[in-house]
């Protein structure tokens, strides 16, 4: 009995924050028309985002869900965030590589214990400024990139048109204040490693 008065908890917790993963999960969908990925792809990417978080959640609640962002582009998971012991970055990579789909997992968590309240503002400011940076910009079709930002360290994904256009992309994000280096992990628009580029 106790039991089932804990799972039932546990579903009532869950239940809040699953509802905004959906609606996130809309709102990237209806935007995949303008992107390179097919909304097949995109509707793919999503049930992957929410089968890691959901291994997240069953392993341990207050760390990798909490404090592990993922990213998944065709495929391609990339975790960023910060964990107070490596153990939690080992758990968080062996967990994407269990769901079915996953064809890469890029780690890029950081062991720290200084990821404070301003750590995570400035890097919230980060992020945004090179989003609005990359709207407003000609020749870029920033609705195919996403930006993370951990600890001062932007990391790109997505998909670019040409190489003119990432180098673009990289500078606007490595010349954004308080930047202080730029890892991308973006494909070409034709790279075979997609697997199904046009």
């Amino acid at each position: 009995m106790m039991m089932r008065i804990l799972a039932a908890i546990c579903a009532l917790i869950m239940l809040p924050s699953c509802i905004p993963l959906l609606v996130a999960g809309g709102a990237e969908t209806a935007a995949v028309v303008a992107q390179e990925r097919t909304p097949g792809n995109a509707v793919d990417d999503a049930s992957l985002y929410l089968q890691i978080k959901n291994k997240f959640a069953q392993k341990d609640f207050n760390d990798l869900l909490v404090n592990v962002a993922v990213k998944v582009v065709e495929g391609r998971v990339l975790l960023t965030g910060n964990v107070d012991k490596p153990e939690s970055q080992i758990d968080a990579v062996r967990l994407a590589w269990q769901v079915n789909g996953v064809k890469e997992v890029i780690n890029e968590i950081q062991i720290t214990d200084q990821s404070g309240v301003w750590n995570y503002t400035r890097d919230v400011w980060i992020s945004t400024q090179v989003r609005s940076r990359l709207i407003f910009e000609k020749g870029i079709r920033s609705i195919n990139y996403s930006i993370i930002t951990v600890n001062q360290v932007v990391y790109l994904t997505g998909i670019a048109q040409h190489q003119e256009e990432l180098d673009k992309v990289t500078y606007i994000a490595s010349t954004t204040s308080y930047v202080e280096r730029v890892v991308s992990y973006v494909r070409m628009k034709d790279d075979p490693r997609r697997g199904y580029a046009n």
